[in-house]
């Protein structure tokens, strides 16, 4: 690496201008939220006559935040959001850098795509299909019978910076991968999917996340991991892709809290090639 280049698998890279598609966790502001859980929080810490906000008279600033990572922003989770074994994300996310690609699709009203899912379509759902994901793909894809990437990024549209401070509480229901378009992702041997979506299901799916399990191979109704798991695969949901970023190709790191639980914070960030 030199002069804010970085060469990795051969590619150069630019270091100096990293794209942020994570989406600031405002405590005190606007933010997204699924499934109607309480907005994440923050409050200054009291202990006796300290209190820590400069603003009332501490010497600092510490305070104690309250948020649920699934819902409450961008955030990266493992295998074990499935499994009664607690698997931290940590231990699935062993990658630093991968190779990622970037697309945008445009979801299908569910009754009229010609796919399926476990669960019956409401009259307003809308799907990620197979054949919007392999179209988009092949526009950017080096070799089309080859993986040259780890990572897909999957920007619906329409995009704004509205999915900043969206809240998603099934009316209207967002957007979710059909079984087609999550077996083909599976097909791809994909480790990394990163979403702008609350989640890669249905937002109310009676509990089967059927696309989770194919992801994941964790079979139906099964909560433990078996020897085809994917253990070191993860999903990050609630990312922004700004619709400047064009589609393409780039070195993606996917950073995260250091939490032992099934699910974290996160912050993945895209470089461009040189």
């Amino acid at each position: 690496m030199s002069g804010g280049r970085f060469v990795f698998d051969g590619v150069e890279y630019d270091l100096e201008n990293p794209i942020d598609i994570s989406i600031p966790l405002r405590f005190d502001g606007p933010q997204p939220n699924a499934y109607g859980v309480e907005p994440a929080s923050a409050e200054p810490v009291r202990a006796g006559e300290l209190i820590g906000d400069t603003r009332r008279g501490g010497s600092c600033n510490f305070e104690r935040f309250t948020l649920v990572p699934h819902c409450n922003g961008t955030h990266t989770e493992g295998v074990g959001h499935l499994t009664h074994e607690r698997i931290s994300v940590r231990d699935s996310l062993k990658d630093v850098f991968v190779r990622a690609v970037l697309i945008s699709v445009v979801p299908s009203p569910a009754k009229m795509a010609g796919e399926t899912y476990p669960v019956e379509f409401g009259e307003d759902d809308w799907l990620i299909t197979r054949e919007s994901l392999q179209n988009a793909l092949a526009v950017v894809r080096n070799d089309g019978n080859e993986v040259a990437f780890e990572a897909v990024i999957v920007r619906t549209v329409p995009n704004n910076d509205a999915k900043l401070e969206r809240v998603y509480a099934g009316d209207p229901m967002p957007p979710y991968f059909s079984t087609e378009a999550m077996e083909f992702i599976a097909e791809l041997g994909i480790s990394h999917l990163l979403v702008d979506l609350p989640s890669i299901d249905r937002l109310f799916d009676d509990g089967k996340l059927s696309n989770h399990r194919i992801f994941w191979k964790i079979e139906t109704q099964v909560f433990h991991v078996s020897p085809e798991s994917r253990i070191d695969a993860t999903i990050t949901e609630l990312v922004y892709a700004p619709s400047e970023v064009p589609d393409g190709e780039f070195l993606c790191n996917l950073q995260i809290a250091p939490f032992a639980s099934d699910a974290s914070p996160s912050r993945p960030l895209l470089f461009r090639k040189a």
